[in-house]
């Protein structure tokens, strides 16, 4: 860039290319006056043409000159048409930018308030997630600590206890059963289901051969299969021994004896693949139940105590209606001799109305002296004067 005065020309400058172009050539007028001058003294001729020449010179110089002028005019029209164009320029980025400014201002804050509820909604879940693994923790707890009561034979026999006394008392009335019954034998039964004679009061014993029923579950060769059948064909009959010998006494139970297993899955177990174990219960007059099937066994038991509570009411029930019949006789009676003393009322109330009516008509006569009228009821030994 050449600064010249108020006015800066880059090397690429046309104006300043014209004005270099014209200082050349006034250098190179000079170096020809110069060579002109020192040539002078040979030639006049010479001198007249250099001079004619000069003056051409000259001319063309002042042409160039007024065509430097138009073309600076020019450049500065040009100048001022790009500085306005560039200030329009300029305006309409900044109009353009202030708007694409507050577009993303808005679109900056609708995104905000999007990212905020989103980000709320993902806590909730996530609080809902944390919530759910508690529970999903406390539910492995639990499951954990059932494992534990299962895998001891006491606490196992407890748990079946529990399950059968919750099936107990919810369908039968709380003087119906008994839990932990000793019996004349000095064995201790689970419940004792007090049904009339026939068939008598009949236990329910509770039983979980689940060693057994997991070794058959688990069970990957046939070896396995066959040991664990075995196993839970061995279980079963010691249990099935065990309560048609403790619980079933001549005179004091029933003739059979119920077997209570608190798995649904062990007795689908039993009837789906063993079925010669439930013969064989039938046999010693122990049946095996489920807490479905001993829900519905409790409940014909219930129908059953109904029935022979209602017959132990006959005899009270009967009584009880002859003295309500002997009770209405009495109130027959006393209305017959109620309505005989009524008809007697009767008879004196319509007596005195009679009587009533009679003086009625005598007070009249008299309150109008009529004697003559009045006829004695009663003749008088009268002696008349002569």
């Amino acid at each position: 860039m050449i600064q010249v005065g108020e006015y800066t020309f880059g090397l690429d400058d046309p104006l300043f290319i014209a004005g270099l172009i014209v200082a050349l050539i006034l250098l190179l007028l000079v170096v020809l006056l110069i060579v002109s001058v020192r040539r002078a003294g040979k030639s006049s001729e010479m001198a007249h043409i250099l001079a004619s020449q000069m003056g051409g010179l000259g001319s063309r110089v002042e042409m160039l000159s007024n065509g430097q002028q138009q073309l600076f005019g020019g450049l500065t029209s040009v100048t001022e048409a790009q500085a306005q164009q560039q200030a329009r320029t300029l305006q309409l980025m900044e109009q353009r930018l202030s708007q694409v400014s507050e577009s993303m201002n808005v679109n900056l804050s609708s995104s905000a308030q999007r990212t905020a509820q989103s980000l709320g909604e993902l806590q909730q879940r996530l609080l809902t997630i944390d919530k759910a693994q508690e529970n999903i923790t406390k539910l492995s707890g639990d499951v954990l600590s059932l494992q534990d009561i299962l895998s001891n034979k006491q606490t196992r026999g407890a748990f079946g206890e529990i399950q059968l006394n919750d099936i107990v008392s919810k369908a039968l009335p709380s003087d119906a059963y008994t839990f932990q019954h000793t019996l004349t034998n000095g064995k201790r039964a689970d419940c004792l289901i007090h049904l009339p004679n026939p068939p008598g009061p009949i236990v329910i014993d509770s039983k979980f051969p689940l060693e057994a029923y997991e070794a058959l579950r688990n069970a990957k060769t046939d070896w396995e299969a066959n040991e664990a059948a075995k196993f839970m064909r061995t279980s079963v009959k010691a249990h099935i021994k065990a309560i048609s010998e403790k619980y079933i006494l001549d005179g004091e139970t029933a003739d059979g004896a119920l077997m209570f297993l608190p798995s649904e899955a062990v007795y689908a177990e039993l009837h789906a693949n063993f079925p010669e174990l439930v013969r064989e219960g039938f046999a010693a007059r122990v049946w095996i139940v489920s807490p479905t099937t001993c829900m519905a066994t409790l409940n014909t038991m219930r129908a059953i105590l109904k029935d022979a509570r209602m017959r132990e009411q006959a005899g009270a029930i009967r009584t009880t209606l002859r003295l309500l019949h002997r009770d209405v006789e009495l109130v027959s009676e006393r209305v017959a001799k109620l309505n005989t003393h009524f008809g007697q009322a009767r008879k004196d109330l319509e007596d005195i109305n009679t009587a009533s009516e009679r003086a009625g008509k005598r007070a009249a006569k008299l309150d109008n002296f009529d004697f003559e009228e009045v006829t004695p009821e009663v003749e008088t030994a009268v002696v008349p004067l002569a």
